[in-house]
């Protein structure tokens, strides 16, 4: 017998069952209102039951001064509040990062010393604090603070 059912028998050309599918099956009965009701086209635009873009948080959300674009949402560099220490998370990024684009073929910024190993000349790089990458801490009020690599202690 193959994968396929093809075993040398005759196709069976009537179906596996003689149900009568119409005695299952009830019409959906038309609203009252004809179609324009179904289609929310006489609804209102105060309808509070109604949402309109089809995101709940986002109508959920309106009104309530949220209205600054993301670089309003930037916290100066005078008044960070975080603490400028790299997390072992960051710390991990980062070199995961840099250690990806030294792998292809970005220009290393320390003397390599016969060194081949892209996570090692990442390394490098963080102790003598030469990575070009930013470090963007998202408070929970939507605010954020950058850090640089050379900023931060570890």
């Amino acid at each position: 017998m193959s994968d396929y059912g093809d075993d040398g028998a005759e196709p069976l050309d009537e179906p596996a069952f003689e149900e009568d599918l119409d005695e299952y099956y009830e019409p959906e009965p038309e609203p009252a209102g004809g179609d324009d009701q179904a289609n929310g086209a006489d609804a209102e635009e105060g309808d509070t039951d109604h949402i309109v873009s089809g995101d709940p948080s986002a109508h959920a959300n309106v009104g309530k001064g949220n209205d600054k674009s993301h670089k309003d949402k930037k916290i100066p560099n005078e008044s960070r509040t975080t603490t400028p220490f790299m997390t072992k998370y960051e710390k991990a990024r980062i070199l995961g990062t840099r250690a990806l684009q030294i792998s292809m073929n970005a220009p290393v910024l320390v003397d390599l010393e016969g060194e081949t190993d892209p996570l090692q000349i990442a390394i490098k790089e963080l102790r003598q604090k030469k990575i070009p990458l930013i470090v963007r801490r998202y408070l929970p009020d939507g605010y954020y603070e950058d850090w640089t690599c050379e900023e931060l202690l570890q």
